[in-house]
């Protein structure tokens, strides 16, 4: 926090006001709830959690935009990644606070994104046979601008193969998550 606040305080000594904060840092994990020790959980979610509440805290009211890189993980869960769902949540929890108070804020869920990043190679692979679609980075910013010109304050952005995500997502529990969108009837 006390880097941050020093690097927010060298801008604006030299004039550069901030006017708009993409917190997109994350780190994904294979941990499982039931593996998760109260340390784990503080390693595993301190990249979103840390970055996010220091942004928020030493940010003001003036800026245009707060947007934070959420994962589709905290809509729905997501096996084995219980800290960086846990983590993602605490990010949609912190935009809804901060509209609550009349600040900007918008926290998108992604799905995966196309190209190098956390969903590529075997986690992609899997990704890819649960339904869940890589989108190309150009539609992924298309979604965020059009989230951002409606003034969300939360959304979820993903491509779904909805004949395979949605038999899978129910095969274990029934669930009326998905139950007003026709694509994902079963």
């Amino acid at each position: 926090r006390a880097a941050l606040a020093e690097l927010l305080e060298r801008l604006a000594a030299d004039g550069d006001t901030v006017t708009a904060v993409f917190h997109a840092a994350g780190v994904t994990s294979g941990t499982r709830i039931a593996d998760c020790s109260p340390a784990l959980l503080t390693e595993e979610t301190a990249a979103k959690v840390r970055g996010t509440t220091h942004l928020d805290a030493l940010l003001g009211d003036d800026l245009d935009a707060f947007v934070l890189f959420s994962s589709v993980s905290a809509v729905w869960g997501s096996a084995g990644q219980a800290t960086y769902a846990a983590a993602n949540a605490l990010l949609d929890a912190v935009a809804e606070r901060r509209r609550a108070q009349g600040r900007v804020a918008t926290c998108v869920a992604w799905g995966p994104w196309a190209g190098p990043g956390m969903a590529q190679g075997e986690t992609g692979t899997a990704l890819r046979r649960l339904g869940l679609v890589p989108m190309a980075p150009e539609t992924a910013l298309t979604a965020l601008w059009r989230a951002l010109e409606r003034d969300d304050s939360g959304i979820t952005v993903a491509d779904m193969d909805w004949a395979r995500f949605a038999p899978a997502f129910r095969s274990g529990r029934e669930s009326a998550l998905f139950g007003d969108l026709p694509e994902a009837a079963p």
